[in-house]
């Protein structure tokens, strides 16, 4: 992995990485992103299928939610993002985020010189063994990428997908009305179309959704499988990592845990997933106009 220096990335600033001489690549940490705490549902599947792995998780709740955005604007947050953690560093990215890994995975490929994990083509792959007539729910912005469609056809043409865009899903879980009256509401309003389509699997197209599966299971026939990508995700990263050799074979690090907004409430909020209250610092993420220093505050 190398130092990024000046005129790297055609503007993008570079930032004096982190003295990790004491560690070997391997034992670099996972940077694992998302726009709030949808990504914890990508975290807890890593945390479990890769035991010896450390892990550098990143909220930009600052910005949440994604799924309205802009492309523009998704790219800008990615590439910030990515500039602040490779000067942690980290040896490997994984997009927790549907909206990102379907607006901004191919440019910062080739932007970063680290391997970058998106989300969509794991989950599609997982939903073509389940099923033929396949219902994704998902961001406005990642339904309109048409990403999902193409990557399920792309696996198996003769399979037939139907999207439903489900705005209001990120801000319910975000403001943790998960168990209130409305949400059940809510999301038989969504779900309705698709199952009028006579679907045999739901993909669920954001992280943030599986926090949602109690609810959205009170609405799907019994029939009907659910996918989670987060599930694959894992098993390609575990992959990748063997094949460049980046299998930490030491005892794991702390997962630490990184926000842009205010880490007292990403903090709460998580609890109910984690199982703990975890330590949570906010970040002052890199302006990509202009190198300088990055902050970390607020520990908690």
């Amino acid at each position: 992995m190398r130092k990024r220096s000046e005129g790297d990335l055609d503007g993008i600033p570079s930032y004096v990485r982190r003295n990790t001489s004491a560690y070997s690549p391997q034992q670099l940490p996972i940077g694992v992103f998302d726009s709030g705490v949808g990504g914890l549902t990508v975290l807890k599947e890593l945390q479990q299928q890769l035991p010896n792995e450390s892990f550098l998780y990143f909220g930009d709740t600052a910005n949440v939610p994604y799924g309205t955005r802009s492309q523009a604007e998704i790219l800008g947050f990615v590439r910030q993002i990515l500039c602040w953690m490779t000067s942690q560093p980290i040896k490997m990215a994984i997009m927790a985020c549907n909206t990102s890994s379907a607006l901004a995975l191919d440019e910062v490929r080739a932007e970063f010189d680290i391997p970058i994990l998106g989300i969509i083509l794991p989950g599609a792959r997982a939903a073509v063994k389940q099923g033929k007539r396949i219902g994704v729910i998902a961001t406005p912005a990642t339904v309109a990428s048409e990403s999902y469609p193409q990557a399920i056809q792309e696996v198996n043409t003769t399979a037939k997908v139907f999207q439903e865009a489900c705005p209001e899903f990120v801000p319910l879980i975000e403001h943790n009305r998960i168990r209130e009256p409305e949400t059940l509401q809510i999301v038989h309003q969504h779900l309705h179309p698709l199952l009028q389509q006579g679907i045999d699997t739901l993909v669920y197209g954001c992280t943030h959704y599986p926090h949602l599966s109690g609810v959205i299971r009170q609405v799907l026939p019994s029939h009907v499988k659910t996918v989670d990508p987060a599930v694959y995700i894992t098993t390609a990263a575990k992959q990748e990592l063997k094949l460049l050799q980046l299998q930490n074979g030491h005892a794991a690090q702390t997962t630490r845990f990184f926000v842009s907004g205010c880490p007292e409430q990403f903090a709460e909020l998580s609890y109910q997933w984690l199982g703990f209250l975890p330590v949570v610092e906010k970040v002052i993420l890199p302006e990509l106009a202009s190198p300088q220093s990055i902050e970390a505050v607020e520990q908690i």
